[in-house]
């Protein structure tokens, strides 16, 4: 058996790899040329395959890609073709759902508006006029104040795509003691710390009834502009959404409107479907939206996790097990 990594990895990997692969023959390919003439008779692959590598493969059993999301990966012969294709989904859910759960702590303690009154030098609590003496003035100030400021513990938290990720911010939710209902179009049996789970079909529902909505979909045919006007209207006017999944899944133009007709309370984006995101883009100025640059998987211990994986997947192909992180290579999941 062979595989073939393309584009090459360093040495320290290439020596892991090798070491679970067996007897496989290994080829750490330099150059699409060098793949595409060691593919005529591999049986695995990992890395960033092509339609002309693909072409040549004759006897190609899996495909390992790199990253977890498969957008820029699958295409049409390869949709086709026999070969499994396994992904590197489960590395991020971790972090991702610390970030989520940033933006909501955020939010719920308007830390954001703090931040931004911090670099003024202001000193007033968010919520009512009169705020440095609102404690001295009467029950009708703190009200406000109080309003002003979430208990995380009396909402609820909608979850857009209950895979890994969507599971893992679950999970925190509930030790917030936070209601959590969830939408996933393949996931039917009751999951762990999801008081409703519900077909996708009934998205509306979960926009309507969620003081924070997260997207935690990936970007795949259906999930394109998902997020538009409509969606935002079926939100409470004092909810707050949340992407992490894809910058496509949001319709950005119909986001900036809902702002600015106070549809929705508040956004928090780290995916974009143009990133960097253009200076001149009118999300900038919200004071209620928080941005921050593709970065809610960043971790120290990706790599490892990785590398993990790949080991993982390649030590099972030699022994003819199953392989972990199986994906639909129609759906791009």
């Amino acid at each position: 058996m062979k595989l073939v990594i393309h584009p090459a990895v360093d040495q320290a990997r290439l020596t892991e790899i090798t070491k679970a692969a067996g007897t496989m023959t290994i080829v750490n390919a330099t150059d699409e040329p060098s793949a595409v003439l060691a593919l005529s008779d591999a049986n695995a692959f990992f890395g960033k395959l092509t339609p002309s590598m693909l072409a040549v493969a004759q006897n190609l059993e899996w495909v390992q890609c790199p990253t977890a999301s498969l957008e820029h990966f699958v295409f049409p012969e390869l949709i086709e073709h026999p070969c499994v294709l396994t992904n590197m989904r489960g590395l991020y859910s971790d972090v991702i759902a610390d970030h989520v759960f940033a933006y909501i702590l955020c939010f719920a303690r308007n830390l954001h508006l703090y931040l931004r009154q911090q670099m003024r030098s202001v000193y007033e609590p968010i919520g009512g006029e009169a705020a440095r003496t609102a404690f001295a003035t009467g029950p009708d100030h703190i009200s406000a104040i109080d309003r002003a400021h979430l208990d995380i513990a009396d909402c609820t938290l909608g979850v857009v795509g209950l895979g890994s990720i969507g599971r893992e911010i679950a999970r925190r939710a509930c030790a917030f003691d936070m209601r959590v209902i969830a939408v996933d179009p393949v996931q039917m049996e009751q999951a762990p710390n999801v008081s409703v789970l519900l077909p996708l079909e009934e998205l509306p529902r979960l926009l309507n009834e969620s003081d924070f909505v997260v997207i935690a979909a990936p970007h795949t045919p259906d999930t394109e502009r998902m997020f538009g006007a409509s969606q935002f209207l079926q939100m409470k006017p004092s909810a707050y959404l949340i992407n992490i999944g894809r910058g496509v899944i949001v319709d950005l133009s119909a986001l900036v409107s809902a702002l600015n007709a106070k549809h929705i309370a508040g956004a928090a984006l780290d995916v974009f479907e143009e990133e960097p995101l253009p200076t001149e883009h009118p999300l900038w100025q919200f004071d209620n939206v928080l941005i921050t640059p593709h970065v809610a998987a960043a971790s120290v211990h990706i790599a490892e996790r990785h590398l993990a994986t790949l080991l993982e997947n390649v030590r099972r192909f030699s022994a003819g097990k199953e392989l972990i992180n199986k994906v639909e290579k129609a759906r791009w999941f």
